[in-house]
């Protein structure tokens, strides 16, 4: 891996990622170290992992487009067609196609293979935790939502709504993937970091005047 990695790295920064921070390369970065980690707790092929963990967000689209679903589809495609560009093993790309179509939670399909697995979960899981947070309210922010309902933060008379407040969106999905994730190393990483997230949401509703549910 050690001769591809950097062109990996080279093609995210010849890419045009947005302006979403929680898309940054800083998120690629990160993501390629948990799968890297998840990788060797499972007896995953680095030669798959690695590559569609960098490259598994290659087409960026923004939460609210209509097409979100077909982001890792997009992304799959690109990475594909900058891996037969650089004479990756053809032989691998099929794997590293699904690994990157199937990260996506939008687009709801099932990983088939332990890399896809993999890939997933080290995704999933730089949503939890405190890097989690930070990135929850980076989008919101994008998005022009406020932080909480000051009227009812914690949804005890209303429904859940991640459009207009940015910490329902902990219960609109992030809970849920922290319940999605596959690996046996990940579930437990996710369940440390999403106990994190519920601490963080006791201590908002103190300092904020409000009661949890």
């Amino acid at each position: 891996m050690k001769h591809w990695e950097p062109l990996f790295v080279k093609k995210l920064e010849v890419t045009d990622l947005g302006d979403d921070p929680a898309h940054d390369l800083a998120h690629f970065t990160r993501v390629v170290a948990t799968a890297k980690a998840l990788a060797a707790d499972e007896g995953a092929r680095l030669e798959v992992v690695v590559p569609a963990a960098w490259l598994h967000d290659l087409v960026n689209v923004p939460k609210n487009d209509p097409r979100r679903s077909q982001a890792s589809r997009l992304s799959a495609e690109e990475a594909v067609a900058f891996l037969r560009s650089i004479d990756y093993p053809k032989d691998l790309l099929g794997d590293v196609a699904h690994a990157i179509e199937a990260h996506s939670y939008s687009a709801g399909i099932e990983p088939r293979t332990l890399e896809a697995r993999v890939v997933q979960d080290a995704d999933r899981l730089d949503g939890l935790g405190a890097i989690g947070i930070a990135r929850c309210f980076a989008v919101g922010g994008l998005m022009g939502v406020r932080f909480y309902d000051p009227q009812d933060p914690f949804a005890e008379r209303r429904p859940w709504n991640d459009r207009e407040n940015a910490i329902d969106h902990f219960h609109v999905k992030l809970f849920k993937t922290a319940e999605s994730l596959k690996t046996a190393a990940g579930q437990r990483e996710g369940a440390r970091r999403a106990e994190f997230m519920r601490q963080y949401l006791d201590r908002l509703a103190v300092e904020i005047g409000g009661e949890m549910p």
